[in-house]
């Protein structure tokens, strides 16, 4: 059985996250919509201010798998929360358990800051759906994610009061 081992993202793993993220649009049917650069992961994973972390699965030391997060906050519970942007194993890497054990790890971390819970959004049509159930996430079903991007939002941005 190979091993499987979950570590921190480095600045070096940049090219590996952009390559999971293409093969993740590309598996959702969305190739074409992945804008993001190696760049773009250096300068908000390792900038100054960070607005994500990864975490990297690797089997038998080969990258096969990665998870992205960021921290939300619940103001119901009062407590910040890890939000799972991107969860992605390689297809030849699922049957390993790679995926839970990087969703494990995620949980550890929400766990030892503190946080109160992990999120994450499935498309409806995904088979991981049932692995998600498996593991333990529950579908809210009374709650829609809503989305404003492109020019919607830059036309809602230009109402807005400079000084906000």
């Amino acid at each position: 059985m190979p091993t499987v081992t979950i570590r921190p993202a480095v600045e070096a793993d940049c090219a590996t996250i952009l390559r999971f993220v293409r093969e993740l649009a590309e598996f959702e049917h969305e190739a074409d919509a992945v804008k993001a650069t190696e760049e773009d992961f250096r300068r908000d994973g390792w900038g100054e201010q960070p607005v994500f972390e990864a975490l990297i699965a690797e089997l038998d030391g080969a990258p096969v798998g990665f998870a992205l997060t960021f921290r939300n906050f619940s103001t119901w519970e009062g407590r910040p929360g890890l939000y799972v942007e991107d969860l992605y194993v390689t297809p030849d890497a699922r049957r390993y358990g790679v995926g839970r054990k990087l969703l494990a790890a995620v949980a550890q971390r929400a766990v030892e800051r503190g946080y109160r819970r992990v999120d994450l959004n499935v498309l409806d049509w995904n088979p991981a759906r049932g692995f998600y159930d498996r593991v333990g996430f529950r579908q809210m079903k009374e709650w829609l994610p809503y989305r404003l991007t492109g020019d919607a939002l830059s036309a809602l941005a230009a109402e807005g009061d400079a000084e906000a």
